[in-house]
């Protein structure tokens, strides 16, 4: 796996690749330094004290280490065609030279009894894809740790890398290739073709014998056991748009949890789960956002169900776990920087090639700005529409309750007047003990308007027989006419009701 670091959209863009850090010289025995024409160093010689060729390469990695001020990230080891020569890849950040990008490949090889030489190419990240190869064939012209037959059959370079149909990862001819939205390009080999999916910076590739790279591959990510999000899912709110959303209950350990979060990743896809076997997680170090993001790396072997049957698969995942955001919505963000399969049926280790292609990959950052743009007004345009619909309804449900405080406010002053009537009545009829049977009926008929809800109404433009019409009515019909038009309609208290009309004995 290619140590190839890139974060894009909402995470913080870093590239790592190989820097020319100095190689250094483990005294007493000189190493021989090299000029590339097109760019690039290379070093080698015999590394004093080393008795294996990996205790040689882990030297030449702590020199690297030393001189570039971080540790580098390595991929795997691999074995070129017909020599005992072994490879890695490495990236690093040389920071004493202005944290430039830098990529680079240790080689080392046993040239006598106790006795390890090693090699180092390094150049600028940008450029490591194009120069490695030509840096490869200058090295091994005069560089024959195996013998001389050895060297003339490693100088194609390492075999173990194979492009899937017969090129390796030195001598395959990369062609560039960019996506459809002009988002992002990167070089493949002959025979290799780019998925027409790839968009907004992510780029998939696919081999002639079923291999697949997928890089910068990003999806926002949903804790379905958030407080918010579970009132979300309950409302129907939760999934998204198919394959734009990834769900799953994320627990700050992207290692321990890669297999759970590539099967959720493969859900938001509709897709099936997979199988795995020899699957290997370790958390992979960021230096750059470590109380945001957690990163991982993996390998072993996982079923797609796609007909290759068990594939290798390599990946680096990052997820972006920023606090604050997801303590308030439970979102997070999902990052694969690299995604590789290769069917087992093929035998061939694709490594280094796979390291020689995304070493190539270049994004277009003004695309990709104008797609955030989009994106954001897109956003603002619905967060308007939502702000809109909520204020309607805000504005719906206060003036139902304004109507509804407006009728109750009437309906009291309705029950205030019926009791200050009752109880001057009351204070009359004990005043007055023989006020007879009228007095009794009116106030008899004023407690029954009371309990009915009901009030006696004047209506001054009404006359029967030269006498203003009176008329019991519902206690909010008596407001209403009394509101709408005082000088024709007014109340009736009990000493003024009409016998006959208003009350009866």
């Amino acid at each position: 796996m290619c140590s190839f670091w890139k974060f894009t959209a909402f995470l913080s863009l870093f590239i790592v690749c190989i820097c020319s850090c100095k190689a250094g010289t483990p005294p007493p025995t000189p190493l021989t330094h090299l000029t590339a024409p097109q760019g690039g160093k290379i070093v080698f010689g015999t590394v004093d004290g080393a008795t294996t060729q990996a205790t040689a390469m882990s030297k030449i990695l702590d020199i690297v280490k030393n001189n570039c001020g971080e540790k580098p990230q390595i991929g795997r080891v691999f074995q070129f065609k017909g020599t005992k020569t072994v490879g890695v890849f490495f990236t690093v950040t040389n920071h004493p030279s202005g944290n430039t990008k830098v990529a680079g490949l240790v080689l080392s090889a046993a040239s006598g009894p106790r006795q390890v030489e090693a090699a180092l190419l390094s150049d600028d990240a940008q450029r490591f894809g194009k120069t490695v190869n030509p840096m490869l064939r200058q090295l091994f012209g005069v560089w024959h740790p195996d013998g001389p037959s050895a060297a003339s059959g490693s100088s194609a370079g390492a075999q173990s890398a194979s492009a899937g149909n017969g090129q390796s990862a030195s001598n395959a001819r990369l062609h560039m290739v960019t996506a459809p939205d002009n988002s992002a390009s990167m070089g493949i080999p002959d025979g290799w073709r780019l998925d027409p999916s790839s968009s907004g910076g992510a780029l998939h590739i696919h081999g002639p014998k079923g291999e697949q790279l997928s890089l910068m591959m990003q999806k926002g990510a949903i804790d379905p056991t958030h407080p918010f999000r579970a009132r979300s899912d309950a409302q129907g709110q939760l999934e998204g748009p198919p394959g734009t959303v990834v769900i799953y209950p994320y627990r700050g350990d992207p290692a321990r949890e890669f297999e759970a979060i590539f099967q959720a990743w493969r859900r938001s896809n509709g897709k099936g789960p997979v199988r795995f076997q020899g699957l290997k997680a370790q958390i992979a170090t960021n230096n750059t956002h470590p109380d945001t993001t957690q990163c991982a790396t993996a390998d072993g072997q996982v079923d797609l169900q796609d007909g290759y049957g068990m594939q290798k698969i390599g990946a680096q995942l990052c997820v972006y776990n920023e606090l604050s955001t997801r303590r308030q919505w439970g979102n997070y963000l999902i990052t694969f920087l690299e995604l590789s399969f290769v069917p087992t049926a093929v035998a061939q280790n694709d490594d280094a090639l796979f390291t020689a292609m995304a070493n190539t990959y270049k994004r277009d950052d003004r695309v990709m700005q104008q797609q955030m743009n989009q994106k954001m007004a897109q956003k603002q345009q619905i967060d308007n529409q939502y702000l809109a619909a909520a204020q309607q309804n805000s504005d719906r449900i206060r003036a139902q309750s304004q109507a509804m405080q407006a009728s109750n406010a009437a309906r009291q002053a309705g029950f205030d007047r019926q009791n200050a009537q009752w109880s001057a009545n009351q204070a009359t009829q004990y005043s007055n003990p023989g006020g007879g049977m009228d007095t009794r009926a009116r106030n008899n008929q004023s407690f029954d308007n009371y309990i009915l809800d009901q009030t006696v109404v004047q209506d001054n433009n009404m006359y029967n027989n030269g006498t203003i019409g009176h008329g019991t009515v519902w206690n909010s019909t008596a407001d209403a006419l009394v509101k709408a038009d005082p000088n024709r309609f007014e109340y009736v208290t009990q000493p003024n009701f009409w016998q006959g009309t208003d009350y009866h004995q």
